[in-house]
């Protein structure tokens, strides 16, 4: 105790205290109402709060009979312990994040009062001022004897309370960080944000995003955009609280609290009476009257802000709670709402580049299944379902002289944006290439250049660029198909008897990019009606099967193929890719056809300018077998050039062939590697004007070369008739 020495002064003062208890006794409610009227101006927080005003009353009553009790010094009594309705206040301070300085104060205050009312009661009991004095010195020990005390446990059921709190919000700081942002959808990550904050945070979170943010195509500033309500979420079923719905669009008020948020990028709080609903949170009155109903206190108003832009509001608000939202439930709210929008921010950024990027994709592939007299055709393109994002897959069909037709498979390294853009560059070297008529190794050499040269150009942030690539050639005249391959897997290939499990003998180069090691080129024969599988890695291998799980599968469903190659490409998706492919797949299935021998004439030549006339002769003659009369003579006139051309420039041995298929093809060989080109003929020149002719009587002409030479060759178009019979055929 405060004053030891009270004890030596007699019994008299403990006996008067008794008895000023026990006069005292039936006036428990009155003291507490003069204590409450005494705190009512420094204390106004006792009153704001409902709850706490109805504990408050009860809890001065206790404490005033527990001093009551102490001041009639009962034998045995226990040391008194705080009322409980103190531990309750103490607790529900925490929660709302009062200070524990104004409880103590608080309690000091009316501790003083009612020792200032007991000692204003002494004289009425007693005119001794001698005993009134000790009593009073004995009567100060005890009260604040029994204050420290009672603060002690006060103090202790706050702090508990208080870490209780810490605890939790740690704990939801912790669920927040594990499950949002657990995908790149904006939508879903807005779900999860409500889900975590609903459970023991707030009664309702919505989550609303400018339309500039989900589409990017907004201007001007935030204020004069239309939100649009992505998620929200309720401890309540339906959302009563909310007017609207997940998907419609709506706008603050001018000048409104949100408005506000929005403008500036503070969060706000905001406490609501109960009979005052702001236009902003009861757009209407009936709302207004669901609101009252039930109960709502309390509002929180966090912007999304990441990286420097406002992508819209989240509401966090409460009803069902009691406590209302303090200071810390705001940093709290925005602690987790940073998180989220840096998530939503990189799902719209994620979305918005796969779309980009599959845009790009979709327009640099082919748009509709190639036809070509050569093979059949079917194909398939899915980007990538996982976060990787769009890649750098790609195939192609490219016609190509002769009735020969090229059918290419690639993989760039890497995802997004960057990897199409670098697909479309390459697809397109691909092409510029293929229309020289390059052997497929040596295609690859010059394409492994280009890869090479993109290295150097590209900044280091952007990463190395290598990918991989097969070329193959199928020529219907011969049935043999030439293939080179640059780090990609090799086709499989169907037969009319049989499933290869390989082909024979396919090397397999290095990746695209390397440089300076070769390629070469495998050259086998198809029967009529072979397929050739040509795919990228993501349609065997995966997370849980390895590649040689992948081609065993695809060998089981090419071992029962369907005649058709769309079913087939269905059937090998099915099987191999049941869910979402976790890399982008490129599939292309083709079905070998021969050209019909009677359309294929062949001659050879001697080195003879004597020649030139029976190559003209044995044209005409062909061209009347096949009933095309009509382009005898720019027929004679194109052989007649390219004839000249090979035995005044050229080499032994000289072939001229002659191919109808969708169009009319003139070829003439040598063993020269020597390629002709235009030129402009002077006045005088004796020479020059060939290839010239030529050129202005063929849609298309050109030169390949081969191991054993060069061919050139001129393409005329049918007239439509024979078009359409040539194509029957």
């Amino acid at each position: 105790m405060a004053f030891p020495y009270i004890r030596t002064m007699g019994t008299d003062a403990g006996a008067f205290l008794g008895q000023l208890a026990r006069h005292l006794r039936p006036q428990v409610k009155k003291l507490a109402g003069l204590l409450l009227q005494r705190l009512n101006g420094e204390f106004p927080e006792l009153w704001e709060n409902a709850d706490i005003e109805v504990l408050t009353l009860e809890e001065t009553a206790q404490h005033v009979t527990v001093l009551l009790d102490l001041l009639e010094d009962r034998p045995g009594a226990s040391v008194p312990e705080a009322p409980p309705a103190a531990l309750d206040i103490a607790r529900r301070y925490a929660r709302r994040g009062i200070p524990v300085s104004r409880l103590l104060r608080a309690y000091r205050l009316g501790h003083l009062s009612l020792l200032e009312q007991l000692q204003a009661e002494a004289p009425r009991l007693t005119g001794d001022w001698h005993l009134i004095n000790l009593a009073t010195v004995r009567l100060v020990a005890i009260g604040f004897d029994y204050v420290d005390r009672s603060s002690e446990q006060v103090v202790a059921a706050y702090q508990e309370e208080r870490d209780r709190l810490l605890q939790r919000r740690l704990a939801l700081t912790d669920r927040a960080s594990k499950r949002i942002g657990t995908t790149l959808d904006i939508f879903r990550t807005a779900e999860e944000l409500t889900e975590v904050c609903t459970e023991d945070f707030a009664d309702l979170v919505t989550v609303d995003l400018f339309d500039s943010a989900l589409d990017e195509t907004g201007t001007g500033p935030p204020e004069a955009l239309t939100q649009r309500r992505v998620a929200q979420r309720s401890v309540l079923d339906d959302c009563p609280e909310s007017p609207l719905r997940v998907g419609g669009t709506h706008t603050y008020p001018d000048g409104s609290e949100p408005v506000r948020a929005l403008t500036t990028g503070r969060s706000a709080l905001h406490h609501i009476a109960g009979t005052e609903m702001p236009p902003w949170v009861a757009p209407s009155e009936s709302h207004g009257r669901v609101l009252r109903d039930l109960g709502l206190h309390s509002v929180l108003l966090v912007p999304l802000h990441a990286r420097g832009e406002i992508l819209g509001l989240v509401q966090f608000v409460r009803h069902r709670t009691s406590a209302p939202f303090d200071d810390d439930d705001l940093l709290l709210a925005q602690e987790i709402v940073s998180r989220a929008a840096v998530s939503i921010d990189n799902a719209r950024r994620y979305t918005h580049e796969r779309s980009t990027a599959l845009a790009l994709q979709r327009t640099l592939l082919p748009r509709n299944t190639v036809r070509h007299p050569a093979v059949e055709t079917a194909s398939r393109y899915l980007p990538a379902g996982s976060r990787a994002g769009v890649g750098g897959d790609w195939y192609d069909v490219i016609p190509l002289s002769g009735a020969r037709v090229a059918l290419v498979v690639g993989d760039v390294v890497g995802h997004g944006l960057h990897a199409a853009a670098t697909m479309g560059r390459l697809r397109t070297a691909v092409r510029a290439f293929a229309d020289i008529d390059l052997m497929p190794d040596e295609l690859l050499t010059h394409l492994d250049d280009v890869v090479i040269r993109m290295q150097r150009e590209e900044s280091p942030d952007e990463g190395e660029t290598s990918a991989t690539c097969l070329y193959a050639v199928y020529d219907p005249v011969s049935r043999r198909c030439s293939l080179a391959s640059a780090g990609h897997v090799p086709p499989t290939v169907v037969t009319p008897s049989k499933v290869g499990e390989a082909l024979p003998e396919v090397p397999i180069g290095p990746p695209l990019g390397l440089g300076g090691l070769p390629f070469e080129t495998a050259e086998f024969e198809l029967p009529e009606d072979s397929l050739l599988v040509l795919h990228t890695d993501g349609l065997i291998a995966g997370h849980t099967r390895d590649v040689d799980q992948g081609l065993a599968t695809l060998h089981d469903v090419l071992t029962s193929a369907p005649d058709s190659l769309e079913e087939i490409c269905d059937r090998l998706l099915a099987a191999l890719l049941p869910g979402r492919p976790a890399d982008d797949v490129a599939l292309l299935v083709a079905r070998t056809r021969a050209l019909d021998p009677d359309h294929v004439a062949t001659r050879d030549l001697p080195s003879d300018p004597a020649a030139v006339s029976g190559a003209r002769r044995f044209a005409s003659d062909v061209l009347t077998a096949w009933g095309l009369e009509e382009l005898s003579f720019t027929t004679e006139l194109v052989v007649s050039e390219l004839v000249t051309n090979a035995i005044r420039y050229g080499k032994s041995p000289i072939q001229l062939r002659l191919i109808l298929q969708s169009t009319l093809t003139c070829e003439v060989s040598d063993a020269s590697s020597t390629a002709p080109h235009l030129r402009r003929a002077r006045i005088y020149d004796e020479g020059g004007r060939g290839l010239l002719l030529v050129a202005q009587c063929a849609e298309r002409w050109g030169t390949r070369h081969g191991r054993e030479g060069k061919v050139i060759w001129a393409e005329q178009a049918l007239p439509a008739d024979s078009a359409s019979t040539a194509e029957a055929t």
